[in-house]
């Protein structure tokens, strides 16, 4: 990444050397005379290794619009081909005439790529990406308490324990493989991105208790708890975290309940290594409890100091709360060690209430 950075401003400077050189080595005059071998040359190459890329896309399983589309933006000759003009040129293999049509050919081939690519999007691509080709979100006929959104190894694990209790969910997920999979298994799911208003309002979410988002995508379960916040600001939420940033902006946007996806693993890793080097299980289970809710609720007091304009080393007061915070994690860890009592955060500084029931308790399910 260091060196990225370091040859960035020479890369920006050499691409337009190159782009000047391949200018200044069209000859107008070659083009102007040889026009109809030139004109030809572009339509054959560009035709050629369009219909070569879109056969090739096919194989490899790409749809007729994706297969369509990278057959026109690599239809462009290469920048090598200026290359090996040039050794040809050298060698003798051919004359002055052929090297000035050849190059010409290349470089206008480069230059009417974004022209292709312009007509492509306003006049193929609407025609191949048929109506019918996509599959059409589910009608969601049942409202029920408690949505769910994402079935994959996360929001798994989640359905099983909620529906195993005796719950009843609507779960939704815009993987077709995992729709229709979980479906055959027994487990009712509907087919639909969760991001669109309408689906949400369909699946009951103005008049639902809890909403679980358990996606992957940052941005999606931002927009969907954002929304949800503004149809339904009673409804509780319980969103999947990335990370105590993605946290933050959670916060942010009306989460009660941020759970960062590989925190509970985290901790179980520390606690076995914990016994891995010789502490006694349950201590080490205890202080690995200890440092679970001591986090939890660090990054609920984190969170009101984060502003997402600010890097995440340059917000100085967050920074000197989180040093602070770690100082005395670990002081109270060590005398969890010793055989000292300390005081365990209290459980409701974990949840962040939301605006509309300030100051009181979150409850999942009534």
């Amino acid at each position: 990444h260091q060196l990225e950075a370091d040859i960035e401003p020479f890369r920006g400077l050499l691409l337009g050397l190159f782009f000047l050189g391949v200018g200044m080595a069209l000859d107008l005059n070659v083009v102007a005379q040889n026009w109809k071998i030139i004109v030809s040359g572009v339509l054959a190459l560009m035709a050629a290794k369009a219909a070569v890329i879109y056969f090739v896309a096919r194989a490899a399983k790409s749809s007729r619009a994706e297969a369509a589309e990278r057959a026109v933006m690599m239809a462009q000759g290469g920048e090598f081909a200026f290359v090996l003009f040039s050794a040809a040129f050298s060698q003798k293999v051919i004359d002055a005439t052929v090297n000035a049509n050849m190059t010409a050919i290349v470089v206008l081939s480069m230059a009417l790529t974004p022209l292709f690519l312009i007509l492509h999007g306003k006049y193929l691509a609407p025609r191949l990406k048929q109506k019918g080709s996509e599959r059409e979100d589910d009608e969601i006929h049942e409202q029920k308490a408690v949505i769910v959104i994402g079935m994959g190894r996360f929001g798994q694990i989640t359905t099983d324990i909620l529906r195993m209790c005796g719950y009843p969910l609507t779960i939704i997920d815009k993987d077709p493989v995992m729709v229709d999979g979980m479906n055959k298994y027994g487990i009712k799911t509907y087919f639909g991105d969760a991001s669109r208003p309408e689906l949400l309002f369909t699946a009951g979410i103005e008049k639902a208790q809890l909403l679980v988002v358990a996606i992957n995508d940052k941005e999606q379960t931002l927009h969907i708890v954002e929304f949800a916040r503004k149809a339904n600001p009673d409804i509780k939420i319980i969103a999947r975290a990335y990370d105590r940033i993605h946290t933050f902006k959670l916060h942010r946007a009306g989460v009660e309940f941020a759970v960062r996806e590989t925190f509970d693993s985290a901790v179980r890793t520390g606690r076995t290594a914990l016994e891995v080097l010789g502490m006694e299980k349950g201590k080490a289970d205890e202080i690995s409890r200890f440092y679970f809710h001591r986090d939890r609720a660090r990054v609920a007091r984190m969170a009101p100091l984060y502003n997402p304009e600010d890097a995440i080393f340059q917000n100085e007061e967050m920074l000197n709360v989180a040093k602070q915070e770690d100082a005395e994690t670990a002081a109270m860890m060590q005398a969890l060690m010793r055989g000292e009592v300390v005081e365990w955060p209290d459980e409701s500084e974990a949840a962040w209430p939301s605006e509309n029931a300030a100051g009181e308790k979150a409850a999942l399910l009534k």
